[in-house]
């Protein structure tokens, strides 16, 4: 049910941090909370140097740079955070985050744990949430994808074992195992962000 909360304005929005592994469900909680809870929260996007998926559109999914562009912007200091993932450069946007966050929107950081260390050193996080699943869930799920090679599917497992060792970094653990059940848990866990007086 949506409790259609209106942004509050002249008083920043709330910023968020969700992390997980490949595989774990992160962009799919992230639509299905926004669009069943009535929160003003904005997705960013991040921008990265790696090339669009099928079906991903430029400015909705990512903002797709080349590598001399990244490293133009981070250059100038235009990131909140970036890192190198699976051999590409990804990173969020410090113009993006600060212009909703002004509007009274919350904005949420979905981003592995390199980014989010970044984050957590530069300013304040209101809530960070780590998403998990069993590794043989992450499993069926990047095949199902079918966007990687076996042998990069091996290398974002391992990976995710990594990130796995990392998840007492944040405010609250959450397992994917049922999608509802985790929306619900995470809209349980932001909706006092937004009831502030």
């Amino acid at each position: 049910m949506s409790s259609d909360i209106q942004p509050q304005t002249g008083v920043p929005g709330p910023l968020f941090i969700l992390s997980g592994p490949s595989g774990v469900g992160k962009t799919t909680i992230l639509r299905e909370l926004i669009q069943k809870e009535g929160f003003p929260l904005h997705q960013s996007i991040s921008a990265t140097t790696r090339a669009p998926r099928s079906g991903e559109i430029e400015g909705r999914d990512y903002h797709f740079l080349s590598a001399s562009d990244f490293e133009s912007e981070l250059a100038a200091g235009g990131f909140l955070e970036s890192a190198q993932v699976h051999g590409q450069r990804y990173g969020t946007l410090k113009r993006e985050v600060e212009g909703w966050r002004k509007k009274g929107f919350g904005v949420v950081l979905a981003i592995d744990v390199q980014g989010a260390e970044q984050v957590r050193a530069k300013t304040r996080v209101d809530c960070s949430v780590f998403l998990t699943a069993p590794e043989e869930v992450l499993r069926e799920r990047l095949n199902h994808r079918a966007t990687d090679a076996p042998e990069v599917i091996e290398k974002r497992l391992a990976n995710a074992r990594l990130e796995f060792a990392r998840a007492g970094e944040y405010t609250r653990v959450i397992t994917n195992s049922d999608l509802s059940q985790a929306v619900s848990e995470l809209a349980g866990l932001w909706r006092p962000y937004f009831n502030r007086e």
